[in-house]
């Protein structure tokens, strides 16, 4: 792979495919189809979309015949899917034709391309089955191609989020999968370490989505460009922090009378919002291995819920011992009722927070919203007004 390549690979895999094509855009048409044919399919189709028209027409045209036809019909289809990451198929064949005769073929076609399978198709690129090498090795020569194949062959739909389709193959581990129209015709083939490399590539851009960092955005992007990407999210971060405090005012007698109660406002906020972000994170991982299926939501907030509660009562008799020793150090009247308080606002605060990092995601998904698009704001939030409020209310009502 040249440097030029290397660097392209770099950029678009940080999600500054405008980089990447900014630094083709001014070559030869020879010059971008060499380095375009290096990378990816999806990668590739990503540089395309962001070249100018001039250029990414020079581009095609200078392509192979089946190269191009290849990006054009790769460019039809949304990004996140698997149309997207197509290959031109290379390697298929009629079902009348003879094992010798493709063997043959084949010596020609793998000085060009990377051949696993041989792919029967008919007249009208209706996908039949496949050929294994082996079969087509060790068959007799004179056999017809429909006598050796695998009917009824495994196929991806083009359409198919990346998602859903990685969920398919994750129990099949295929090195190369063909893809269909809805017709079942053969139109492309997606490798499985393409498919991999762009899931995983999705996942490591979680942690930056989940406090409201832009997927293109990466160090090198202008300081100008980054404030307004990250700015607006900060400023509903702010909304919802006055939110939380407009919680702790509606309990300001409470705090004057109790002043202790503000010293474990932190500690609940604190634990509460570790438990619901052990939530989340579970709940963002389960979504690209397709653990959060239709039927499952419930059973998983049970589980957190239960989680939640036993966490919630574990760390509750710490905070309710170091409620009970500070409250009677300072000659607090009431010091086993104030333990007892922490101890069920610390419970109820694990449990709420718990639910909250499995809904979050969930409700964003239903949206149809990024899962992960700044789920740890609204997460602080709700952790926030909950604990509080929880020993604030408490104290309020148990404490007079």
């Amino acid at each position: 792979m040249s440097s030029i390549a290397v660097d392209l690979t770099d950029d678009v895999k940080s999600r500054s495919a405008s980089s990447a094509a900014a630094k083709l855009e001014h070559l030869s048409g020879d010059t971008m189809v060499h380095e375009l044919m290096q990378l990816s399919p999806g990668l590739a189709q990503d540089v395309l979309a962001e070249l100018p028209n001039e250029a990414r027409e020079r581009a095609i045209a200078a392509a192979p015949a089946d190269v191009a036809r290849q990006w054009q019909r790769t460019g039809l289809y949304d990004p996140g899917t698997n149309g997207r990451l197509m290959e031109p198929v290379v390697g298929s064949f009629p079902p009348d034709a003879k094992v010798g005769e493709v063997v043959e073929r084949l010596r020609e076609l793998v000085t060009r391309a990377l051949i696993t399978y041989v792919y029967v198709v008919d007249r009208h690129e209706h996908l039949l089955g496949l050929v294994t090498m082996r079969d087509l090795l060790f068959s007799p020569r004179e056999r017809r191609l429909d006598e050796v194949m695998l009917r009824g062959a495994f196929a991806l739909h083009a359409a198919m989020p990346l998602q859903e389709a990685m969920r398919l193959v994750l129990g099949r581990h295929y090195p190369v999968y063909p893809v269909t129209d809805s017709e079942r015709r053969l139109i492309g083939l997606v490798r499985g370490q393409t498919m991999f490399e762009a899931q995983a590539i999705e996942i490591t851009l979680q942690a930056g989505s989940m406090v409201g960092l832009e997927k293109e955005e990466r160090l090198a992007t202008h300081w100008i460009h980054s404030l307004k990407l990250r700015h607006p999210w900060l400023q509903l971060n702010l909304v919802t922090a006055f939110l939380a405090a407009a919680v702790v005012g509606l309990f300001q007698d409470t705090i004057d009378r109790m002043v202790i109660l503000a010293l474990f406002l932190p500690v609940l906020a604190g634990q509460s919002g570790n438990t619901g972000c052990q939530a989340l994170a579970v709940s963002l991982r389960g979504m690209p291995l397709a653990e959060l299926i239709p039927g499952t939501a419930r059973p998983s907030i049970s589980m957190v819920t239960w989680v939640g509660c036993l966490n919630g009562i574990g760390v509750g008799i710490a905070a309710a011992v170091g409620m009970y020793i500070t409250a009677t150090g300072q000659g607090q009247d009431q010091a086993w009722m104030l333990a007892f308080v922490v101890f069920l606002a610390m419970i109820a605060s694990c449990m709420a927070s718990g639910i909250s990092g499995a809904i979050i995601p969930l409700t964003l998904k239903r949206l149809g919203l990024d899962p992960a698009t700044a789920s740890s704001i609204f997460l602080t939030t709700a952790t926030d007004v909950v604990s509080m409020g929880m020993l604030l209310g408490l104290a309020t009502i148990l404490i007079r």
